[in-house]
């Protein structure tokens, strides 16, 4: 069982750093908002993305004009919640609201590809194996040559270019997973196996053990900053 308590310490420990010191109390109103984050079974580290993600956009508009505060980040964090149980299987689980089910908007196709390149690219000599930078060369590559063909690919085309991506997400986490040591993945497990706790006694074995593979596939891919492949149809 999450220990709420110590979720708000995390939670106010994190905030204050993004904050450059500047300490917000969780408490009052505010502590029931984030306890509720907790109750839900939110993981710290989506709910980190999430303040993350505020914040880009808030730096993004000029010079700050006061503190970031957790409750302006709510949507952000719900919004990655969403993201992160669908992924892991635990949607069904989750009383997250009518419109939880409903689907996100995507980038193009086009935008998403060139998104990827310029993640990838970023990647690349990163102090990681020359084993995965090589790999990473040759995902950019060709992510390259499918570029110009995107934006007009229609049909069946578009179709396989799609399930290439798919296959793509899947080779690059798995050279990403090679690269791992041993400490390092097993703390990655560790992390997997936490974040599904809130979920476990109501799911089957098998099911558990999937989802504390996806949950690792999602922690690995942050740990490393890969991006997403994967493009809706």
């Amino acid at each position: 069982m999450t220990d709420v308590a110590e979720y708000c310490r995390e939670v106010e420990s994190y905030l204050c750093r993004k904050n450059e010191g500047h300490l917000i109390r969780i408490a009052g109103p505010v502590f029931e908002q984030v306890s509720g984050w907790a109750a839900q079974g939110v993981p710290l580290a989506v709910v980190c993305r999430g303040i993350d993600r505020y914040c880009e956009r808030y730096y993004a508009k000029g010079p700050r004009r006061r503190p970031v505060r957790v409750e302006f980040c709510e949507a952000d964090i719900l919004d990655l919640f969403d993201d992160w149980r669908r992924a892991v299987g635990v949607a069904q689980l989750v009383d997250a609201g009518p419109d939880a089910d409903a689907p996100a908007r995507r980038d193009t196709l086009p935008a998403h590809i060139d998104r990827a390149i310029a993640r990838l690219t970023a990647l690349r000599g990163g102090g990681r194996s020359p084993e995965f930078d090589r790999r990473l060369d040759e995902a950019v590559r060709e992510l390259d040559r499918a570029r110009a063909a995107a934006k007009h690919a229609r049909g069946e085309a578009r179709t396989a270019m799609i399930d290439r991506l798919g296959a793509l997400d899947r080779e690059l986490l798995d050279a990403a997973r090679a690269d791992l040591d041993a400490a390092r993945s097993a703390a990655l497990r560790g992390e997997a196996e936490a974040e599904i706790a809130p979920f476990a006694a109501r799911m089957t074995s098998d099911a558990r053990a999937r989802a504390i593979d996806a949950a690792f596939d999602r922690l690995l891919r942050d740990a490393v900053n890969l991006p997403v492949l994967t493009h809706d149809a």
